[in-house]
Protein backbone atom coordinates (compact mmCIF):
# COMPACT_ATOMS: atom_id res chain seq x y z
CA UNK A 1 0.00 0.00 0.00
CA UNK A 2 1.45 3.55 -1.06
CA UNK A 3 2.13 5.62 1.55
CA UNK A 4 0.15 9.12 1.51
CA UNK A 5 -0.07 11.61 4.02
CA UNK A 6 -1.64 14.47 2.50
CA UNK A 7 -4.97 14.62 0.61
CA UNK A 8 -7.28 17.32 -0.64
CA UNK A 9 -11.31 16.25 -1.20
CA UNK A 10 -14.16 17.86 -1.62
CA UNK A 11 -16.78 17.09 1.06
CA UNK A 12 -20.83 17.93 0.89
CA UNK A 13 -23.66 17.00 3.48
CA UNK A 14 -26.64 16.90 2.29
CA UNK A 15 -29.39 19.22 1.07
CA UNK A 16 -32.65 18.96 2.79
CA UNK A 17 -35.93 18.35 1.23
CA UNK A 18 -38.77 20.83 0.00
CA UNK A 19 -41.81 20.72 2.53
CA UNK A 20 -44.85 19.67 0.47
CA UNK A 21 -48.35 21.87 -0.53
CA UNK A 22 -51.08 19.76 -0.66
CA UNK A 23 -54.70 19.38 0.66
CA UNK A 24 -56.37 16.70 1.54
CA UNK A 25 -58.92 15.58 -1.01
CA UNK A 26 -61.22 12.90 -0.14
CA UNK A 27 -64.95 12.08 -1.37
CA UNK A 28 -67.61 13.38 1.16
CA UNK A 29 -64.68 15.47 3.20
CA UNK A 30 -65.05 19.08 1.52
CA UNK A 31 -62.89 21.36 3.48
CA UNK A 32 -59.73 18.80 4.04
CA UNK A 33 -57.67 21.22 4.86
CA UNK A 34 -53.76 21.41 4.40
CA UNK A 35 -51.98 18.33 4.69
CA UNK A 36 -48.41 19.26 2.99
CA UNK A 37 -45.52 17.16 4.89
CA UNK A 38 -42.16 18.51 5.99
CA UNK A 39 -39.03 17.20 4.05
CA UNK A 40 -36.79 15.37 4.95
CA UNK A 41 -32.92 16.07 6.79
CA UNK A 42 -29.98 16.15 4.82
CA UNK A 43 -27.58 13.40 5.29
CA UNK A 44 -24.58 14.44 7.79
CA UNK A 45 -21.04 14.20 7.01
CA UNK A 46 -19.00 11.98 9.84
CA UNK A 47 -15.35 11.18 10.87
CA UNK A 48 -14.26 8.12 12.55
CA UNK A 49 -10.62 7.57 13.53
CA UNK A 50 -9.49 3.85 13.43
CA UNK A 51 -6.36 1.76 14.01
CA UNK A 52 -6.34 0.06 10.85
CA UNK A 53 -5.27 2.68 8.69
CA UNK A 54 -2.12 4.17 8.67
CA UNK A 55 -1.91 5.74 4.96
CA UNK A 56 -4.42 8.40 3.41
CA UNK A 57 -3.90 6.28 -0.07
CA UNK A 58 -8.23 6.03 0.20
CA UNK A 59 -8.43 9.55 -0.74
CA UNK A 60 -6.30 9.80 -3.25
CA UNK A 61 -8.19 9.02 -6.23
CA UNK A 62 -11.78 9.84 -4.67
CA UNK A 63 -12.19 13.45 -4.11
CA UNK A 64 -15.63 13.80 -3.75
CA UNK A 65 -17.93 13.13 -1.01
CA UNK A 66 -21.55 13.92 -0.83
CA UNK A 67 -24.24 12.33 1.43
CA UNK A 68 -27.69 12.45 -0.01
CA UNK A 69 -30.38 14.80 -0.51
CA UNK A 70 -33.14 14.69 2.15
CA UNK A 71 -36.58 13.57 0.19
CA UNK A 72 -39.68 16.11 -0.50
CA UNK A 73 -42.49 16.08 1.66
CA UNK A 74 -45.48 14.83 0.20
CA UNK A 75 -49.19 14.84 1.02
CA UNK A 76 -51.22 12.94 3.86
CA UNK A 77 -48.69 14.82 6.28
CA UNK A 78 -46.17 12.87 5.16
CA UNK A 79 -42.42 13.77 5.78
CA UNK A 80 -39.47 13.12 3.32
CA UNK A 81 -36.84 10.74 4.12
CA UNK A 82 -33.87 11.25 5.49
CA UNK A 83 -30.64 11.48 3.42
CA UNK A 84 -28.29 8.90 3.77
CA UNK A 85 -25.13 9.75 5.73
CA UNK A 86 -21.46 9.83 4.71
CA UNK A 87 -18.74 8.01 7.00
CA UNK A 88 -14.84 8.97 6.29
CA UNK A 89 -13.01 6.56 7.91
CA UNK A 90 -9.21 8.74 8.95
CA UNK A 91 -6.06 7.30 10.35
CA UNK A 92 -5.34 8.01 13.64
CA UNK A 93 -3.02 11.43 14.02
CA UNK A 94 -5.06 12.90 10.67
CA UNK A 95 -5.61 16.58 10.81
CA UNK A 96 -8.04 18.57 9.08
CA UNK A 97 -8.00 21.80 7.46
CA UNK A 98 -10.28 24.27 5.65
CA UNK A 99 -8.37 26.59 3.87
CA UNK A 100 -5.46 27.13 7.08
CA UNK A 101 -7.76 26.55 9.57
CA UNK A 102 -7.13 23.67 11.57
CA UNK A 103 -10.71 22.44 12.41
CA UNK A 104 -10.51 18.58 14.00
CA UNK A 105 -7.95 16.85 14.71
CA UNK A 106 -8.51 12.66 15.07
CA UNK A 107 -6.37 11.24 17.70
CA UNK A 108 -9.20 8.47 18.89
CA UNK A 109 -11.72 6.33 17.12
CA UNK A 110 -14.79 8.06 18.28
CA UNK A 111 -17.25 9.34 15.47
CA UNK A 112 -17.64 12.39 15.20
CA UNK A 113 -19.94 14.87 12.95
CA UNK A 114 -17.66 17.13 10.31
CA UNK A 115 -21.30 18.60 8.37
CA UNK A 116 -24.64 18.38 9.49
CA UNK A 117 -27.18 17.59 6.84
CA UNK A 118 -29.54 20.80 5.86
CA UNK A 119 -32.84 20.86 7.97
CA UNK A 120 -35.90 19.24 5.68
CA UNK A 121 -38.60 22.40 4.69
CA UNK A 122 -41.85 23.03 6.35
CA UNK A 123 -44.85 21.64 4.29
CA UNK A 124 -48.04 23.82 4.60
CA UNK A 125 -49.54 21.89 7.52
CA UNK A 126 -47.40 23.66 9.49
CA UNK A 127 -48.67 26.86 8.97
CA UNK A 128 -52.49 26.26 9.44
CA UNK A 129 -54.16 29.24 11.28
CA UNK A 130 -57.14 30.42 13.06
CA UNK A 131 -57.34 33.22 10.34
CA UNK A 132 -55.88 31.25 7.72
CA UNK A 133 -56.93 27.81 6.99
CA UNK A 134 -55.79 27.38 3.58
CA UNK A 135 -52.02 28.22 3.83
CA UNK A 136 -50.07 28.18 0.42
CA UNK A 137 -46.79 28.75 2.23
CA UNK A 138 -44.19 26.04 2.71
CA UNK A 139 -40.16 26.72 3.02
CA UNK A 140 -37.82 25.33 0.64
CA UNK A 141 -35.21 22.45 2.40
CA UNK A 142 -31.98 23.56 4.22
CA UNK A 143 -28.64 23.62 2.18
CA UNK A 144 -25.72 21.43 3.00
CA UNK A 145 -22.56 22.67 4.15
CA UNK A 146 -19.24 22.08 1.19
CA UNK A 147 -15.95 23.11 1.55
CA UNK A 148 -12.75 21.74 0.38
CA UNK A 149 -10.87 20.10 3.04
CA UNK A 150 -6.90 18.96 3.35
CA UNK A 151 -6.65 15.72 5.40
CA UNK A 152 -2.64 16.37 6.92
CA UNK A 153 -1.13 13.26 8.52
CA UNK A 154 1.21 12.89 11.34
CA UNK A 155 1.68 9.13 12.43
CA UNK A 156 0.79 8.89 16.58
CA UNK A 157 4.09 7.04 17.92
CA UNK A 158 5.76 6.95 20.92
CA UNK A 159 9.18 6.95 19.62
CA UNK A 160 10.46 8.71 16.47
CA UNK A 161 13.51 6.98 15.10
CA UNK A 162 16.25 9.19 13.23
CA UNK A 163 19.74 9.07 11.57
CA UNK A 164 21.35 9.42 8.80
CA UNK A 165 20.65 7.52 5.49
CA UNK A 166 22.02 3.88 6.52
CA UNK A 167 22.52 4.45 10.19
CA UNK A 168 20.51 1.00 10.54
CA UNK A 169 17.07 2.07 11.73
CA UNK A 170 14.97 -0.44 9.20
CA UNK A 171 17.83 -2.86 10.40
CA UNK A 172 17.01 -1.99 14.41
CA UNK A 173 12.85 -1.95 13.41
CA UNK A 174 12.85 -5.32 12.05
CA UNK A 175 14.71 -6.64 15.15
CA UNK A 176 12.78 -5.08 18.01
CA UNK A 177 9.12 -5.40 16.26
CA UNK A 178 7.24 -7.28 13.72
CA UNK A 179 7.65 -4.74 11.10
CA UNK A 180 9.38 -5.79 7.73
CA UNK A 181 11.18 -2.40 6.20
CA UNK A 182 13.20 -2.87 3.49
CA UNK A 183 17.08 -3.39 4.44
CA UNK A 184 20.30 -2.83 2.07
CA UNK A 185 23.58 -1.98 2.12
CA UNK A 186 22.97 1.64 0.39
CA UNK A 187 21.56 5.16 1.71
CA UNK A 188 17.68 5.78 1.28
CA UNK A 189 16.33 2.33 1.41
CA UNK A 190 13.78 3.79 3.37
CA UNK A 191 11.37 6.00 1.41
CA UNK A 192 8.22 6.28 3.53
CA UNK A 193 7.65 6.45 7.00
CA UNK A 194 7.19 2.68 8.23
CA UNK A 195 5.48 1.99 11.90
CA UNK A 196 6.37 -0.65 14.35
CA UNK A 197 5.07 -2.01 17.55
CA UNK A 198 7.39 -3.31 20.15
CA UNK A 199 5.43 -5.45 22.69
CA UNK A 200 6.97 -7.20 25.94
CA UNK A 201 3.88 -9.21 27.89
CA UNK A 202 0.79 -6.73 27.77
CA UNK A 203 3.32 -3.81 27.24
CA UNK A 204 3.64 -2.18 23.66
CA UNK A 205 5.46 0.53 22.36
CA UNK A 206 4.97 2.33 18.96
CA UNK A 207 8.11 3.54 16.92
CA UNK A 208 8.30 5.72 13.53
CA UNK A 209 11.27 5.11 11.51
CA UNK A 210 11.55 8.42 9.14
CA UNK A 211 13.45 8.32 6.08
CA UNK A 212 17.30 9.31 6.30
CA UNK A 213 17.81 13.03 6.97
CA UNK A 214 20.68 14.81 5.09
CA UNK A 215 22.66 17.74 6.01
CA UNK A 216 20.15 20.47 4.78
CA UNK A 217 17.05 18.46 5.03
CA UNK A 218 14.79 20.95 7.08
CA UNK A 219 15.21 23.24 4.12
CA UNK A 220 14.46 20.98 1.65
CA UNK A 221 17.39 18.53 0.69
CA UNK A 222 16.66 14.84 0.59
CA UNK A 223 13.78 12.94 1.99
CA UNK A 224 13.89 13.21 5.15
CA UNK A 225 11.87 16.60 5.48
CA UNK A 226 8.62 15.64 3.62
CA UNK A 227 8.51 13.40 6.72
CA UNK A 228 9.64 14.74 9.91
CA UNK A 229 6.07 15.78 10.61
CA UNK A 230 5.46 12.80 11.57
CA UNK A 231 7.89 13.21 14.66
CA UNK A 232 6.44 16.11 16.14
CA UNK A 233 3.65 13.85 18.14
CA UNK A 234 6.61 11.51 19.41
CA UNK A 235 6.82 11.70 23.14
CA UNK A 236 10.49 10.59 22.45
CA UNK A 237 13.42 10.57 19.83
CA UNK A 238 15.93 8.27 19.05
CA UNK A 239 18.76 9.17 17.30
CA UNK A 240 20.57 6.31 15.27
CA UNK A 241 24.51 6.66 15.01
CA UNK A 242 26.77 4.42 13.15
CA UNK A 243 29.82 4.45 15.35
CA UNK A 244 31.82 2.90 12.50
CA UNK A 245 31.47 6.21 10.12
CA UNK A 246 34.50 8.47 9.84
CA UNK A 247 32.75 10.95 12.80
CA UNK A 248 29.83 9.78 14.62
CA UNK A 249 30.06 12.93 16.86
CA UNK A 250 29.36 14.98 13.60
CA UNK A 251 27.20 12.83 12.92
CA UNK A 252 24.71 13.24 15.87
CA UNK A 253 25.17 17.01 15.48
CA UNK A 254 23.75 17.03 12.02
CA UNK A 255 20.58 15.17 12.73
CA UNK A 256 20.51 18.13 15.80
CA UNK A 257 20.62 20.79 13.33
CA UNK A 258 18.22 19.65 10.85
CA UNK A 259 15.54 19.09 14.02
CA UNK A 260 16.70 22.34 14.98
CA UNK A 261 15.63 23.99 12.10
CA UNK A 262 12.60 22.04 11.10
CA UNK A 263 10.80 22.90 14.54
CA UNK A 264 13.12 23.34 17.63
CA UNK A 265 10.95 21.64 19.94
CA UNK A 266 11.23 18.44 18.70
CA UNK A 267 14.89 18.64 20.41
CA UNK A 268 13.33 19.38 24.05
CA UNK A 269 11.88 15.67 23.66
CA UNK A 270 13.48 12.82 25.76
CA UNK A 271 15.89 11.30 23.87
CA UNK A 272 17.73 7.81 23.43
CA UNK A 273 21.21 7.44 21.48
CA UNK A 274 21.74 4.19 20.06
CA UNK A 275 25.25 3.49 18.69
CA UNK A 276 25.10 0.94 15.97
CA UNK A 277 27.47 -1.40 14.15
CA UNK A 278 29.57 -2.18 17.07
CA UNK A 279 30.36 -5.47 15.47
CA UNK A 280 32.72 -3.51 12.78
CA UNK A 281 34.94 -1.49 15.42
CA UNK A 282 36.89 -2.92 18.25
CA UNK A 283 36.27 -2.46 22.04
CA UNK A 284 38.54 0.55 22.86
CA UNK A 285 36.92 2.51 19.69
CA UNK A 286 33.75 1.87 21.31
CA UNK A 287 34.87 2.86 24.73
CA UNK A 288 36.39 6.18 22.87
CA UNK A 289 33.72 6.90 21.54
CA UNK A 290 31.05 6.44 24.25
CA UNK A 291 32.74 8.20 26.55
CA UNK A 292 32.93 11.56 24.28
CA UNK A 293 29.07 11.18 23.71
CA UNK A 294 28.46 10.66 27.63
CA UNK A 295 30.77 14.21 27.38
CA UNK A 296 28.60 16.02 24.82
CA UNK A 297 24.70 14.82 26.19
CA UNK A 298 23.10 13.83 29.08
CA UNK A 299 20.53 11.34 27.70
CA UNK A 300 20.74 7.12 27.57
CA UNK A 301 23.15 5.77 25.53
CA UNK A 302 23.45 2.21 23.83
CA UNK A 303 25.58 0.26 21.63
CA UNK A 304 24.42 -2.44 20.17
CA UNK A 305 24.76 -4.27 16.73
CA UNK A 306 21.99 -5.20 14.49
CA UNK A 307 23.95 -8.00 12.76
CA UNK A 308 25.10 -9.57 15.89
CA UNK A 309 21.84 -8.79 18.25
CA UNK A 310 24.35 -7.12 20.57
CA UNK A 311 22.45 -5.03 22.72
CA UNK A 312 18.91 -5.50 21.39
CA UNK A 313 16.88 -7.38 24.42
CA UNK A 314 18.21 -4.29 26.94
CA UNK A 315 17.42 -1.31 24.52
CA UNK A 316 14.17 -3.42 23.67
CA UNK A 317 13.23 -3.08 26.77
CA UNK A 318 13.87 0.73 27.58
CA UNK A 319 11.52 1.10 24.53
CA UNK A 320 8.84 -0.37 26.09
CA UNK A 321 9.43 1.34 29.46
CA UNK A 322 8.29 4.80 27.38
CA UNK A 323 5.44 3.62 25.45
CA UNK A 324 4.03 2.23 29.12
CA UNK A 325 5.41 5.74 30.75
CA UNK A 326 3.40 7.73 28.21
CA UNK A 327 0.16 5.58 28.53
CA UNK A 328 -0.21 6.51 32.02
Amino acid sequence: MKFIDEAKVFIKSGDGGDGCLSFRREKFIEFGGPDGGNGGKGGDVFIKGTKSLNTLVDYRFKKHFKAKKGRHGSGRNRTGAAGQDVMLKLPLGTEIFIEDELIADVISTDKFLLFPGGKGGLGNINFKSSTNRAPRKTTPGGKGQEAEVFFKLKLLADIGLVGLPNAGKSSLLRSISAAKPKVADYPFTTLEPKLGVIRIGDDESVVADIPGLISGANSGSGLGIQFLKHIERCKSIIHMIDISSQDPISDYKTIINELDGFDQNINKKEKIIILNKSDLIDEDEIKNISLKFNDLVNCPLYVISTITKYGIDNLKNKIVRIGKIDES
